[in-house]
């Protein structure tokens, strides 16, 4: 892993693209890596674009601003690519991760050439078979582990068990299925070539 990976993430309210930055951040934490991971806060509201960060390091990290040269950008919604600059910034030797079922041709169109790695995966066919409703937040968390390579698989699901069993102390029937959705996306994540 690199001195420090820095992540953004695009998506819409109600989505959880900041739940999912935070997850990470946590995983990353208990593995003993330095965090961040934060929100930009603005006029959120259900459905309104949002957009969420994570620095994660080997070392203390003292840089307190939002993220501008990102390594890798998450896309939880592919509705974005049409609306928002998701490659801003973003450096070509880390890669985008987009949730899409849309051609790997269009893919390419509506990131106006970036030239970095572009990976794609459908969160919500593994969602609705996994949890039986879209989440696209717990399969999106699991293909930016992959993708990054901040931590291995094995890693990942340990903690993230560990994770949701607090998480969903009160609703423990929700655990299998969010489980089933990380390991899912794991194997489907693809990159487009």
């Amino acid at each position: 892993m690199n001195d420090l990976i820095e992540i953004r993430w695009h998506g819409r309210g109600g989505q959880g693209a900041k739940t999912a930055s935070l997850l990470l951040a946590d995983a990353a934490f208990n593995t003993g890596k330095y965090i961040q991971g934060f929100p930009e806060y603005g006029p959120e509201r259900m459905g309104a674009p949002i957009v969420a960060y994570n620095r994660i390091s080997n070392n203390p990290i003292t840089i307190h601003s939002n993220i501008y040269e990102p390594d890798f950008v998450v896309v939880v919604d592919d509705t974005l690519l049409d609306c928002v600059d998701i490659t801003a910034g973003l450096k070509e030797t880390g890669a985008i991760v987009i949730n899409s079922t849309r051609s790997n041709e269009e893919l390419k169109s509506s990131l106006k050439n970036y030239n970095g790695s572009i990976y794609k995966i459908d969160a919500r066919k593994i969602s609705v078979e996994a949890l039986g409703k879209y989440f696209p937040n717990t399969p999106m968390l699991a293909a930016i582990v992959k993708v990054s390579g901040i931590m291995s698989d094995e890693a990942f699901l340990n903690d993230m068990i560990g994770s949701f069993k607090h998480k969903f102390a009160k609703k423990p029937e929700v655990i299998d299925g969010n489980m089933k959705a990380l390991e899912m996306a794991l194997k489907e994540i693809e990159k487009v070539k």
